[in-house]
């Protein structure tokens, strides 16, 4: 990696990613065709194929030598390697794009050795632009295409500047996804989970503060680096709705650990993680609670 530039990399994703974002924002989702690749759930729009369309002849011009792995482009039995390799969701939040509800974004990851190295995410309904470095550090800028505070507010993740450590999971706000597969034994498993986390402590549940969808396992990421979200729990997802995310989460002093209890040290195309946000202390703690909950429950997917 020493003779990589991640920092000129870095700095070309960012202006990808705006560049998408003005075309994602240019579209009108009530006007444009929308299909389905498993269900009605799994939404896939023209947008969509634009956005990686653009962002794949931006950065194969610019790095011709690199991988690319991208939602909209994937074909089955395509393996992320050790390469240098991009890894790409033009649209995280397909659904929510669709919808008009504002929390959708391109996500623009960068790995090297199946590590992410490199992560962007960039939400153009809020203006909000999460980045980060491998060994940098992370930060999120808000408002640098609306104009405020002349290149935007820049602020270090997590948000406060003394996190506070991680209790047990009753004093937790959690991330979960519902996901386009709504049957089958990983719905079984994610579905008693989720009613274990809620359910009081006198019927045997966990009593967490509450559950939370942000309908973007990028934006959910982003969200437990600056330190809103507690935990996000995850299953089914791919390596490129986590790559930019979970490099993000890293440098902000968080931790990725497997959806499915006894794996610390997930990969990153595993398709089952367990994100935990940067704290002093409880980080292990929060995560064999949380495994204590799944118990002998295990989601499959194929990678």
């Amino acid at each position: 990696m020493a003779d990589l530039n991640l920092q000129e990399i870095h700095d070309k994703l960012i202006s990808v990613a705006h560049e998408a974002g003005r075309m994602m924002l240019a579209a009108n989702p009530a006007g444009i065709d929308t299909g389905t690749k498993l269900n009605s759930a799994d939404i896939v729009t023209e947008t969509d194929k634009a956005v990686e369309a653009l962002v794949s002849s931006r950065l194969t011009a610019a790095y011709p030598t690199f991988d690319f792995v991208g939602e909209e482009t994937y074909k089955p039995g395509v393996q992320v390697t050790e390469k240098p390799t991009f890894i790409v969701d033009p649209i995280d939040g397909t659904t929510n794009f669709v919808h008009g509800f504002p929390h959708a974004c391109i996500s623009l990851g960068f790995a090297v050795d199946r590590v992410p190295a490199v992560g962007v995410v960039y939400n153009p309904w809020l203006d909000t632009l999460y980045t980060a470095i491998r060994g940098q550090g992370a930060f999120m800028t808000v408002g640098a295409n609306w104009g405020v505070q002349g290149q935007g507010r820049k602020s270090k993740l997590p948000v406060a500047k003394s996190p506070q450590p991680l209790g047990g999971l009753d004093t937790s706000l959690v991330a979960i996804e519902w996901g386009s597969q709504r049957d089958g034994v990983n719905y079984d498993v994610k579905t008693e989970v989720f009613r274990k986390l809620c359910a009081s402590k006198e019927s045997g549940g966990s009593m967490v503060h509450s559950l939370r969808s942000l309908g973007s396992a990028a934006l959910n990421l982003c969200a437990v680096a600056a330190g809103q979200l507690d935990l996000y729990w995850e299953g089914g997802c791919w390596a490129w709705d986590v790559c930019a995310g979970w490099c993000i989460l890293s440098e902000a002093g968080g931790i990725m650990a497997s959806g499915n209890p006894g794996i610390w040290d997930p990969a990153i195309d595993s398709r089952k993680y367990l994100a935990v946000r940067g704290a002093p202390s409880g980080q292990k703690e929060i995560v064999e609670e949380f495994w204590r909950v799944v118990g002998d429950g295990r989601m499959e997917y194929e990678s």
